[in-house]
């Protein structure tokens, strides 16, 4: 298994369980939480890989639509959708800011693959880790999360640059991936907990 693989696995799992809270949470029928979970977990890669020019991932693998369906019937069994403030659970946030660095992993792969620029890189990578929440917030008519959120969609910019920079100087390898992924966590939580914000303009 791949490393884009692997990443592409972690991003799946986490943000098609926050597709599912927020559809919960909006208080759509099943049919309605399933699209959302998919649009949340797919979206993204999907929406990457058409501007890459390949076949999306999701249309040629049965393992994203897997993953997301045992997510959403998990959730379902755990009773989730019980819990009213479920998003500021320290599970539902680690969850989140893993599908972030992940995807931004994984959609920087794909740019490399592509033989994208630097700046093409950073927006593969920003597209496929916020593109299905984007998605998601568009159709359930909120603000996308990401434009308002706590240095979110910077976090994903960092580890683009990042894995640029090291594929530049011929170190990019498992090992560094690693490290790169886990400083995006811990940079991101960081981020979280001591509500770092970009500045506004009032």
């Amino acid at each position: 298994m791949s490393i884009f693989e692997v990443a592409e696995i972690f991003g799946i799992i986490a943000f098609a369980f926050s597709g599912f809270y927020m559809a919960v949470r909006e208080k759509l029928d099943l049919l309605g939480i399933f699209i959302i979970a998919f649009l949340t977990a797919l979206g993204g890669g999907i929406t990457r890989d058409t501007i890459a020019g390949k076949m999306p991932f999701t249309f040629t693998h049965l393992m994203p639509t897997f993953l997301v369906i045992g997510v959403v019937v998990i959730a379902i069994l755990l009773k989730l959708n019980k819990h009213d403030k479920f998003e500021q659970t320290k599970i539902f946030i680690l969850s989140d800011t893993l599908g972030l660095v992940s995807f931004a992993i994984a959609g920087t792969f794909v740019g490399f693959e592509a033989g994208f620029n630097v700046f093409g890189i950073v927006m593969l990578s920003l597209i496929t880790a916020v593109g299905g929440s984007c998605l998601r917030d568009i159709v359930l008519n909120k603000i996308p999360f990401f434009l308002t959120s706590d240095f979110y969609a910077t976090i994903a910019i960092i580890v683009s640059l990042s894995m640029y920079a090291l594929n530049e100087f011929r170190v990019l390898n498992l090992f560094s991936t690693v490290i790169v992924f886990v400083i995006g966590v811990a940079l991101r939580l960081l981020a979280y907990y001591r509500k770092w914000k970009l500045p506004t303009i009032s």
